[in-house]
């Protein structure tokens, strides 16, 4: 690993399009993760996709994605991370080229899996490089940028997608998206220089064995798992509506089309945007990061067993249901910041890969399970009755509730400072 710059760079137009680069590519990975929300229903009646088949399709690409979290972490730490954003953009592109002219479910499953692969160094990459080139007074806020800049692609994949869609189908939009990654790849090329920067000293790379010597350490960390099992629920009930089952939801029971189910999804993924910059404030308004975490798992929680028990709800209150859910679970913020507390400076890397690694594979088992727990009720004409959806979103809630539960025996070192202070 490389130490950063006692000075950062000033703000240049070569710092600005550095930085607007990773975060474009960033904003891929966020679009290509909740695409198939919106495209679902039409994806199963095209290709002839059963609801476990389009819920092992989802999930493919954080199956992927996460599995190779820790190989990504000691590859960037031996080649460099534009070389893995580099290789990783072309594996996005063929997974673009695959999935617009995929005709069969193994086709488009492959295809994510790719899609998966390609998109997993677009946060710690880019992560990597602000460490190297910038001092760490300018790295939370080049952080916060990389997440709330690069969270627009969900947005893309509701609304904006489903307006492609109905305009060009969705595999020349897909195809379009394998052409703005090319160009993307071009920008990072031109313009990312992943460091070190003047006067920073390379230190010693750390062997394999090493690495994964580090990786047990991090095992090993108190509290550790009790982050890794609310990592698991957190994202992932955001990513089983948004990126799942929302569209499905609004067009089987409430028999909404392409454009309607994308502008309701649209305004999940601006509540979570927003709810990200709130909840990103709230560990240091309530001196903790187990007390957010807590009350933004309880209220999500809350809101699933909600639309389970209801089952409808009146087209307002649908839409202001949508926007309350994006808001309340958009507490990952927090939970990362607590995650980055727990390691000492030089094993945060791997701590927030192993975390990672729950969060992906969170939304892998749900979205898996979900899908064949869908399939165990008769669909008439492709059609999922109402009784299936209630089905998952309440056994989410209820996985939501037992990991916050696990969670709440967590070490919190921002109480224990607090306690320090006074």
């Amino acid at each position: 690993m490389v130490t950063s710059r006692s000075a950062s760079p000033p703000v240049t137009g070569a710092v600005v399009s550095l930085v607007g680069a990773l975060i474009a590519i960033y904003l891929v990975s966020q679009f290509l993760r909740n695409s198939i929300g919106v495209i679902a229903p039409d994806l199963a009646k095209e290709v002839g996709l059963s609801a476990g088949e389009i819920g092992l399709l989802s999930s493919a690409f954080f199956l992927a994605f996460a599995a190779v979290q820790l190989p990504l972490g000691m590859a960037i730490d031996r080649f460099g991370p534009k070389t893995c954003l580099l290789v990783c953009a072309t594996i996005t592109i063929l997974g673009c080229g695959l999935f617009a002219t995929a005709t069969s479910p193994a086709g488009l499953i492959v295809a994510r899996v790719l899609l998966g692969l390609g998109s997993c160094s677009s946060f710690m990459a880019p992560l990597a490089i602000y460490a190297r080139r910038f001092s760490p007074h300018r790295f939370a806020t080049l952080t916060g940028l990389q997440l709330g800049l690069g969270s627009f692609g969900t947005l893309f994949a509701t609304a904006p997608l489903a307006y492609a869609a109905a305009m060009f189908g969705w595999r020349a939009t897909f195809l379009g998206v394998g052409v703005v990654t090319s160009l993307i790849a071009f920008l990072v090329a031109a313009v990312v220089d992943d460091g070190p920067g003047e006067g920073a000293a390379r230190s010693r790379p750390e062997s394999w064995h090493e690495s994964l010597a580090g990786v047990a350490a991090v095992l090993r960390t108190p509290s550790v798992g009790h982050l890794f099992l609310v990592h698991l629920t957190g994202y992932s009930s955001f990513a089983l509506i948004a990126g799942l089952w929302g569209g499905p939801y609004l067009t089987h029971v409430y028999g909404y089309g392409l454009q309607a189910r994308g502008d309701f999804l649209f305004v999940a993924a601006l509540a979570q945007i927003l709810g990200s910059l709130a909840w990103g404030l709230s560990d240091r308004v309530f001196g903790s990061h187990k007390v957010p975490v807590l009350l933004g798992a309880s209220f999500t929680a809350i809101a699933l067993a909600a639309i389970a028990l209801v089952g409808t709800l009146p087209p307002a209150m649908l839409f202001v249901w949508f926007a309350t859910f994006g808001f309340l679970c958009a507490y990952t913020p927090v939970m990362i910041a607590h995650g980055r507390s727990l390691f000492p400076a030089h094993r945060v890397g791997r701590g927030m890969t192993v975390l990672n690694m729950g969060t992906m594979g969170g939304v892998f088992l749900v979205q898996t399970v979900s899908g064949l727990l869908i399939d165990l009720f008769p669909a008439l004409n492709g059609v999922y009755p109402l009784a299936a959806y209630r089905l998952v979103f309440g056994l989410q809630a209820g996985m939501v509730l037992v990991s916050a539960l696990i969670y709440l025996g967590a070490r919190d070192p921002m109480l224990k400072k607090k306690a320090n202070s006074e």
